[in-house]
């Protein structure tokens, strides 16, 4: 016998199947075949939230949760974070090496040609209420972008594709800035290609009257290291979505929207925000044992600890946290941040957050820095769906080269009534 199979013994019937092993996986369908009598549909897994079931494979991000491992292509976040910038990891990210200086040069150029929204996008932006959700704007105004450009449909025609890639990576920092500037009730500013794109982005965001806006370096550098850590993380809610959507060669703009959609939800992009408003509830230094108690307990939640994937350090945590102290050497130290150390010291001393390896995660810190930055909790998801739509995209073009890849359909469990007849309503 193979060892690169699964036994299974049916109890129900005494048969026995063999089930081929590869990558550590079965497939789902091999299942079927597993049956009580000729009747039978055939056994299925059930796995709610699919904590253990793989849909794809891929090649563009490994995660080892139980060593705090995060690679991109095989390359450690740690370096590409550190060594790198955001549009050269998205080039990695996108089309698998590191580009050359000649590819990134051009790759720069082929997003700055595209940073430019049509005209009608700034009056649709312009039709939200006044209060509008920077984050709901973003994903309803990356829809309507699929009405601009018609000939994306054509996902299978690899020039179309890549025109749409770039397009979308160029645009949605206008979007999110639009946004913002439309929520603060400023007039929108537009793309200045000569500066970064992270830097761009400051620009279109922040520049008021002034001639000409002059941004920080190393506030620059934050945040296109926060974009690197956030450009891309597995097979996570959003990303799935992505996926799905783009199984139905939907077009790459209303996958992304619905994709951000996923994220917009507080489960997934709305942690950082969360986190600071629970540093903001502990307030001091010594009130920090009272809270960590009342999470003991269950009274409270201890935010920006603890991961669905990561059973150890999260290595993007690491980053974030010298990231910190280097803006609040520009803006001045947010007297939260003590808070935040303190609070990170005792969780990661004391038995029971030990214990349950809960440890901090991607989310600990940011908020901290975007609020340094001037970045309002509102826009917290939007600063997150800025990078990942590089990581979605990714995994879209990915999902759609891969031979296996059908249009998704999960089964069900159906536990509702056998057939009834219906009652005639003088009889209900």
């Amino acid at each position: 016998m193979s060892q690169d199979t699964l036994t299974v013994t049916d109890n129900r019937t005494g048969r026995t199947y063999e089930l081929p092993i590869t990558d550590d996986t079965i497939r789902a369908m091999d299942l079927r075949q597993i049956k009580v009598n000729d009747t039978d549909f055939g056994m299925m897994a059930y796995d709610p939230g699919y904590t253990n079931t793989a849909s794809c494979r891929s090649a563009i991000t490994y995660i080892d949760g139980e060593k705090g491992i995060l690679r991109h292509r095989g390359y450690p976040i740690e370096e590409l974070a550190e060594k790198g910038t955001f549009l050269e990891t998205a080039y990695l990210v996108l089309n698998g090496e590191l580009p050359t200086a000649a590819q990134l040069q051009e790759w720069h150029e082929g997003i700055t040609h595209h940073t430019i929204v049509h005209e009608n996008i700034k009056e649709l932006m312009s039709s939200f209420r006044y209060d509008a959700h920077p984050m709901g704007m973003f994903v309803s105004t990356v829809a309507a972008l699929s009405t601009f450009y018609p000939s994306a449909k054509d996902v299978e025609d690899a020039e179309v594709r890549d025109a749409n890639i770039k397009r979308l990576i160029a645009k949605v920092p206008t979007i999110a800035a639009f946004s913002y500037r439309h929520s603060r009730g400023l007039p929108y500013n537009y793309p200045h290609n000569e500066l970064s794109y992270t830097g761009n982005f400051l620009h279109m965001m922040f520049k008021m009257t002034e001639p000409e806006y002059r941004i920080h370096p190393a506030l620059e550098r934050a945040l296109d290291m926060l974009f690197i850590l956030h450009i891309d993380h597995e097979q996570n809610c959003s990303t799935t979505t992505m996926r799905g959507i783009g199984s139905a060669m939907a077009d790459p703009y209303s996958a992304v929207a619905g994709a951000a959609a996923a994220l917009y939800g507080p489960l997934h992009g709305g942690a950082n925000q969360a986190v600071l408003e629970m540093l903001h509830e502990i307030g001091d230094v010594k009130n920090i044992p009272e809270y960590v108690e009342g999470c003991k307990k269950g009274e409270r939640r201890l935010m920006g600890f603890g991961h669905r994937v990561y059973k150890n350090y999260d290595p993007r945590a690491k980053l974030i946290k010298d990231v910190a102290q280097e803006v609040f050497e520009v803006t001045g130290r947010n007297p939260l941040l003590d808070v935040a150390l303190e609070l990170e010291k005792i969780a990661l001393e004391d038995e029971y957050f030990v214990k349950r390896k809960l440890y901090p995660n991607v989310d600990f810190y940011s908020g901290l820095i975007y609020q340094a930055m001037n970045l309002p909790p509102q826009m917290f998801p939007v600063l997150f769906a800025i990078p990942r739509t590089v990581g979605w995209l990714a995994q879209w073009c990915e999902m759609l080269d891969d031979g296996d890849q059908r249009i998704a359909r999960p089964r069900q469990v159906y536990v509702g009534h056998d057939v009834r007849e219906y009652v005639p309503m003088d009889q209900r």
